[in-house]
């Protein structure tokens, strides 16, 4: 009787404990999403919603100042999603190939360089984007523009070497994630398809992936998360100038917005660089609701 009741005090300290971590993310996230939306908002009423979300002209120290955030807002959408376009058939396929194709001894020196990425500092990136990459992007930029007399030249930090550095940056998320939950299909399926006549590559991307296709998804959320969040590698490769997102235009992104302002801005431009936190924050809760509805829909259809 007396491990029975130990046994039931432990029990009832863990379920405690577990509850209490449980309140407490999501007393975390609620905290977050009334500071941001408590520092935010003022700036829409004082500047406008639309001259703030629809403005292209950021000016914010001129003598008749300009919030203008489009240009910016378009940046992230549009480097994000390059970025994913780019980072995430890499990453999926690299998945495949640890899990489905590759040996034991090939899967132990791949995976360790995947896990390796993960564990690079976002500056580290930056720092090899900027030395590497960039230059390689101007010499592309002065091939394609060569005589041009309207074409501004960045020295290659533009949206193409952003969009490059953040598809790499992406895919230890990816490939670890999805290598997950291929492992997770079980074996039978596998062997039920070889065994009705399909191949081994008809098996892995109509058998495997589709039945894998809950977690593969949840990769992409946190793939997608983490190109939306990254500031300094970004800050770094893609030159920080307020334009259209084009391939060799020099943009910034709502993450570099904050931080290359937000140690000297006051009054209403502070205000504006909270406005820009929260439209950050607001793209990355509808993104997620987006794909945490499609993970739940998969998961329902398989």
């Amino acid at each position: 009787m007396n491990r029975r009741a130990k046994k039931h005090v432990l029990e009832g300290v863990a379920q405690y404990v577990v509850t209490l971590c449980g309140i407490l993310a999501v007393f975390a996230v609620c905290s977050i999403t009334f500071y941001m939306i408590a520092k935010g908002t003022p700036a829409f009423f004082k500047v406008g919603v639309p001259q703030l979300l629809l403005g292209t002209e950021w000016k914010p120290t001129a003598a008749e100042p300009a919030y203008g955030i489009l240009y910016i807002i378009l940046s992230s959408v549009v480097g994000t999603g390059f970025s994913v376009l780019l980072g995430v058939p890499v990453g999926l396929l690299t998945a495949v190939f640890l899990t489905e194709i590759s040996d034991k001894k090939m899967a132990a020196v791949v995976q360790p360089a995947v896990e390796l990425l993960a564990a690079i500092p976002s500056v580290i990136y930056g720092l090899l984007g900027l030395m590497l990459l960039n230059p390689l992007m101007f010499r592309l930029e002065k091939l394609i523009f060569a005589g041009s007399s309207t074409h501004q030249f960045t020295g290659g930090a533009n949206m193409l070497s952003a969009v490059i550095v953040l598809a790499v940056m992406i895919l230890p998320t990816v490939v670890n994630v999805s290598a997950s939950a291929i492992r997770a299909v079980p074996a039978q399926m596998r062997a039920a398809s070889l065994a009705l006549g399909a191949s081994k590559i008809q098996t892995i991307f109509q058998v495997v992936l589709p039945a894998a296709k809950s977690g593969i998804l949840t990769g992409v959320v946190l793939g997608i998360g983490r190109a939306l969040g990254e500031a300094m590698a970004i800050n770094m490769v893609a030159g920080g100038s307020v334009n259209l997102p084009l391939p060799f235009n020099s943009v910034r992104f709502l993450t570099t917005q904050l931080v290359s302002e937000m140690g000297y801005a006051e009054g209403v431009h502070r205000q504006v660089l909270f406005a820009v936190g929260l439209v950050l924050f607001v793209f990355i809760m509808i993104i997620n609701l987006i794909l945490q509805r499609m993970r739940r829909k998969a998961v329902d259809n398989g």
